[in-house]
């Protein structure tokens, strides 16, 4: 492996142990139960988590307390700028990646035992003393949670008539010493409609939860519809970034795949016509802390992963976060703005410059675009750049449109057109009783009896471009163009 080349979560710590302030590590103990969390929120978590907190490194905890040979790693994909450097683009160009390895995908390739790194060690579920939630060091995030999460796992399954495999992140609670719960946002995931089909057939579906993976598969499942239709393999996508094939070896106990190289591989069932409620455990009405920044309510029956088998690599580093943190804005936004680019440039070539899937709402409720109007006829056209957004990821409630001159990674520069370029009255557009999700809290009939039903939502436009006509009227003040790197060179020669 060369220097630098990221092919596993290891490798891609090691990477990150090489640059200034990506990463730390601790030798005190730490309670996956609450505590874990508890303390990342104030090293790095940001996003729409309770301030305080911030952005900041990717933590290895060494002293799990339970959990004596495993170390637990959070807040990996936590900063736009550490995602930059595993992926090896600039953090502005992420977008553009991912949108240029969704048209050129490498389909995953499956290899011998013999590359099987995650099935180093092997515990099965009839074993005497097997218990999931001993072997898997699953983190508690707050302490009314429904019990420990699995917030990083790779669910990975197949169709059961077509046999088309789909890769994708979901809410998993350890419910007993071999159940998983399973959350589906409903008619969003192929997942569940796999699920649904076996179900309807009186069949189980075979399911692997690959846990500490390459970053580029993390991020990559994250795509959905219609960038992803059903029957796109995500894991394809991680392969066009790494322009290499990602591996995966057959289960030990089902008919399914896993990742060769993950830390954690559980493999199970997905069983028909069972259900659990979410907080059976602890009653506490609450699930886990999600991206908008709330904690999610506790479903009142979910479908059931009947584990049978668990294997790992030697001394294994699990991989968790926190919903709400900068590491789900990564996940979600960066997928959320290759969709956007690629929609609008089918539809409109060269207009929309950037976006930006803003942190504040998670990465998937509010995007920043960048548009360049050329031509007195582009005029209007930055507003069905926004409708063909929202058409791209249907998740997304606001838009808010800026200039070429205005930098949208920049809240504070998108603020400033918003303050100057921006008159309510003329330049909103609401969008009402359209589907969003229902996690945002304010998409509820309660908060508003206008809403037909639960995660019906107003999307709106915020149009901060400068009319057309008007564009020599709006110039910022030019200062002039120098290299400053000649008088504080610590400051820009990196």
């Amino acid at each position: 492996m060369s220097k630098g080349k990221v092919i596993d979560l290891r490798s891609a710590i090691e990477l990150l142990k090489s640059v200034p302030g990506q990463l730390i590590e601790t030798n005190e103990q730490v309670d996956p139960h609450a505590e874990l969390s508890g303390v990342y929120r104030h090293v790095g978590a940001g996003g729409t988590v309770m301030r305080p907190t911030r952005i900041g490194p990717a933590m290895i905890f060494k002293n799990v307390k339970g959990h004596e040979d495993a170390r637990v790693i959070i807040g990996l994909l936590a900063s736009r700028e550490r995602v930059g450097l595993m992926l090896d683009t600039k953090p502005g160009r992420l977008g553009f990646l991912l949108n240029e390895a969704v048209k050129n995908p490498i389909a995953p390739i499956t290899v011998s035992k013999a590359k099987a790194k995650c099935q180093e060690v092997v515990h099965y579920a009839d074993e005497q003393g097997f218990d999931i939630r001993k072997l898997v060091p699953a983190p508690t995030n707050t302490e009314e949670d429904a019990g420990p999460y699995i917030t990083m796992g790779m669910c990975y399954a197949s169709d059961p008539e077509t046999g088309e495999s789909d890769v994708t992140i979901h809410r998993l609670c350890l419910q007993s010493k071999d159940e998983i719960s399973m959350y589906f946002v409903p008619g969003a995931r192929h997942l569940g409609v796999f699920r649904e089909k076996a179900e309807k057939a009186g069949k189980s579906l075979p399911i692997s939860i690959s846990i500490g993976v390459d970053p580029a598969m993390e991020i990559a499942a994250c795509f959905e519809p219609p960038t992803t239709p059903i029957g796109f393999n995500e894991l394809s996508i991680a392969g066009a970034i790494r322009q290499e094939a990602v591996e995966l070896i057959p289960c030990l106990t089902i008919r399914e795949k896993a990742i060769a190289n993950a830390e954690y591989v559980i493999e199970g069932d997905l069983l028909p016509g069972v259900r659990v409620r979410e907080d059976q455990n602890t009653h506490t009405g609450k699930a886990m802390p999600e991206f908008p920044g709330y904690t999610g309510p506790a479903c009142a029956e979910l479908p059931v992963i009947k584990v049978k088998a668990v294997t790992h690599r030697m001394h294994p580093i699990m991989q968790t976060c926190i919903g709400p943190s900068e590491e789900h804005v990564s996940m979600a936004g960066i997928p959320t703005e290759a969709s956007i680019l690629q929609m609008v440039d089918k539809a409109m070539p060269g207009r929309l410059l950037n976006v930006y899937a803003h942190s504040s709402g998670g990465g998937k409720y509010m995007a920043v675009l960048q548009f360049k109007k050329s031509q007195p006829s582009d005029e209007g056209r930055q507003r069905q750049a926004a409708l063909l957004a929202f058409s791209a990821f249907s998740e997304l409630k606001h838009v808010i449109l800026v200039d070429e001159d205005v930098d949208p990674f920049d809240s504070n520069d998108v603020m400033w057109a918003l303050n100057t370029r921006y008159q309510g009255d003329v330049d909103t557009v609401f969008i009402p009783g359209v589907r969003c999700h229902p996690l945002d809290p304010s998409q509820n009939p309660v908060y508003n009896p206008a809403l037909k039903d639960k995660g019906i939502s107003c999307k709106v436009i915020f149009d901060c471009t400068v009319p057309y006509h008007l564009k020599d009227k709006f110039q910022r003040a030019k200062f002039k163009d120098v290299d400053p790197s000649r008088f504080v060179p610590e400051l820009f020669n990196k």
